[in-house]
């Protein structure tokens, strides 16, 4: 069946919307937040201002657009390890490694805080569901194969785990970020 006309567009439209996000993603990692203007994203992405305008009314519109992208994108690797291969702790200890890390990694350049910027979003609050979730769901696995312990809720042990891994924001270092990872396993396994 041939490719429809509108099928095109939206396409044409898509790619235009994922250039201006990267555009002013990269601008605000080499130059910083308050440098970013509508006009230094059109430029970026090869399109007129106001093109630029049609997409989004302002900066703060592309960025929370790119965050919430990114959240998803995030989230979408976590249900994949969820639901990988190996034993339910084995799942667990992935989701949990991975959660880690990206809570590491850098997410701009240092002297720019999009935190405070960018987390308090509406779109969040989804995300936030989601992610507990998915912990809850390896985590029910994990306590029903004896891999995790049972006399705690799980909704409790999933708040304990993000809580704990929200420090490898500022571990120092990957290794860090490991021994983080091992001490929260550790508090779920069961005890004796």
């Amino acid at each position: 069946m041939p490719k429809l006309w509108t099928d095109t567009i939206a396409e044409h439209r898509e790619q235009v919307r994922g250039s201006i996000l990267t555009s002013a993603a990269d601008l605000v990692a080499e130059s910083g937040l308050l440098a970013v203007t509508m006009s230094a994203i059109a430029e970026r992405t090869g399109i007129g201002r106001a093109t630029l305008y049609k997409y989004f009314p302002d900066v703060a519109a592309i960025l929370l657009a790119w965050h919430e992208q990114q959240v998803g994108d995030h989230l979408q690797q976590l249900i994949a390890l969820a639901h990988g291969p190996g034993s339910p702790g084995d799942r667990l200890r992935d989701v949990l490694d991975g959660y880690a890390s990206m809570a590491h990694a850098p997410h701009g350049p240092p002297d720019v805080d999009l935190s405070a910027f960018l987390h308090g979003g509406e779109h969040l609050g989804h995300a936030r569901r989601a992610l507990h979730a998915v912990l809850g769901d390896v985590l029910k696995d994990a306590v029903r194969s004896g891999e995790v312990r049972d006399d705690i809720p799980t909704r409790e042990l999933a708040a304990y785990t993000l809580h704990a891994l929200g420090a490898a924001k500022s571990a120092g270092s990957a290794a860090a970020v490991r021994r983080l990872v091992e001490l929260t396993v550790a508090g779920l396994r069961p005890s004796g």
